[in-house]
């Protein structure tokens, strides 16, 4: 795969100052998205004018993801008001950028859950931001595609319904690949400052239409999983 970082990536324009060289990233290098933009422009369900208030709000939800997943110090955080930022989901508690950073891994605020933990196939609590990561890299190696659906309200309050998708084509915890494709809806609301940088973040959608669907798989040996996830092509997967 091209590696073009984020730089100048059209559905990132956001970033499009980024100085990817002094910037501290969680796997070493600056992200890619050649891959995962050509899924994102082949499965897109919206095409969103240029410079309409839809296609603003796109960027900025995938600017801020890319800073999420692969941005390690909160100085480098250009989407964000690091000072004031907190993220929530399901009417859980806020959290802030330190609470968030405990969690030790950009999905695992998206995946908090509530169930005993023996109910649990994926655990927020016990995964690790290198585990995570590889987790849904390796299920998903064309990427994990965000599509914004439909904006509701804009800026202060931006109001937004997304789609989240990709093709499940490598194992997810014990679970073979199934080749199918791996989508959900949700709600959410961004709540900007002055700058447009990000103060709060409010996501509303069920876990488990995800996982559920990764559960699919017949199960199979942990040997040809851990072979799998360990493969430096999926791994390097942004």
């Amino acid at each position: 795969m091209a590696s073009s970082g984020v730089k100048g990536d059209k559905y990132r324009f956001f970033l499009n100052d980024e100085d990817e060289k002094n910037t501290t990233w969680k796997f070493g290098t600056p992200p890619t998205y050649e891959t995962v933009n050509k899924l994102f422009e082949e499965g897109k369900i919206k095409i969103w004018p240029v410079g309409s208030l839809e296609e603003k709000v796109q960027n900025l939800v995938k600017a801020w993801e890319t800073e999420i997943m692969h941005k390690k110090e909160i100085k480098d955080f250009k989407t964000i008001d690091t000072k004031t930022y907190t993220f929530s989901l399901n009417g859980r508690k806020a959290l802030n950028m330190q609470e968030i950073g405990k969690l030790g891994g950009a999905y695992n605020p998206h995946l908090q859950t509530s169930l005993p933990k023996e109910l649990r196939v994926y655990d927020p609590e016990e995964e690790t931001s290198i585990s995570s990561h590889t987790a849904f890299t390796t299920t998903f190696p064309r990427g994990f595609a965000l599509e914004v659906f439909q904006v509701y309200s804009g800026p202060p309050v931006i109001a937004f319904k997304f789609r989240h998708w990709g093709y499940m084509e490598g194992p997810f915890k014990g679970h073979a690949p199934t080749g199918d494709l791996i989508e959900f809806y949700g709600m959410c609301i961004f709540e900007v400052n002055e700058e447009m940088k990000v103060v709060k973040v409010e996501f509303f959608y069920d876990r488990g239409e995800l996982l559920g669907a990764l559960l699919k798989g017949a199960k199979m040996d942990g040997s040809v999983e851990e072979a799998t996830s360990s493969c430096p092509v999926l791994r390097s997967t942004g």
